[in-house]
């Protein structure tokens, strides 16, 4: 199954299981992204938000036009600030962003659960490396990539190469199949020769 990509300098399209790592300055604007990856050619979607709550990501959906019915939103954040929330159908919850098992069970269910073409958007590992240990932060994404690969699903995962040095950043990169590089001037360069 092959999933049409609506990104600038990119392949037209990826098969399923393609885990892409969009790298972005810290200031860099990464919704426009984002949004055009989980609107194109898909049935359902999954954003893990370690950077923004539940209702922030809803607003950014609605902003950029994405079919909100095809969503499903993990919010890390809310409980983390104190907010008590309980999950909806459409909108989980967990601990923090530290909650790596969590992030990996809402993330497996999503994909046991639904048919069709699915993706997932991960914002940010940068967030979780924040929160949590960054060699297990590695070993999850390389688990969560396992998951897409099993589902036939694709994934966009943001990092800020700005915070972590080059180091860290390579390490992030070892497992992805195709690397999206967006500058601070919003130029978009892409290297899926991985694929």
């Amino acid at each position: 199954m092959d999933y049409q990509l609506a990104i600038e300098n990119a392949p037209d399209a990826v098969p399923g299981g393609t885990g892409i790592l969009l790298l972005h300055p810290s200031t860099g604007e990464t919704d426009r992204i984002d949004t055009d990856f989980l609107k194109t050619d898909t049935d359902r979607f999954l954003v893990i938000s370690t950077r923004t709550t539940a209702r922030e990501v809803k607003q950014k959906l609605d902003h950029y036009d994405v079919d909100e019915e095809q969503a499903e939103i993990l919010d890390t954040l809310s409980i983390e600030r104190g907010y008590s929330r309980r999950s909806t159908d459409d909108v989980h919850y967990v601990s923090s962003p530290a909650d790596l098992e969590g992030v990996l069970e809402v993330t497996r269910d999503f994909l046991e659960r639904t048919e069709g073409k699915r993706r997932i958007s991960l914002d940010s590992i940068t967030e979780m490396a924040y929160y949590a240990d960054e060699g297990r932060v590695r070993d999850v994404v390389t688990e969560l990539l396992d998951l897409l690969d099993e589902h036939e699903a694709v994934g966009l995962f943001h990092l800020s190469k700005g915070v972590h040095d080059e180091e860290q950043v390579e390490q992030f990169l070892g497992p992805f199949d195709a690397i999206v590089d967006l500058d601070r001037d919003g130029n978009v360069d892409s290297d899926f020769d991985r694929l």
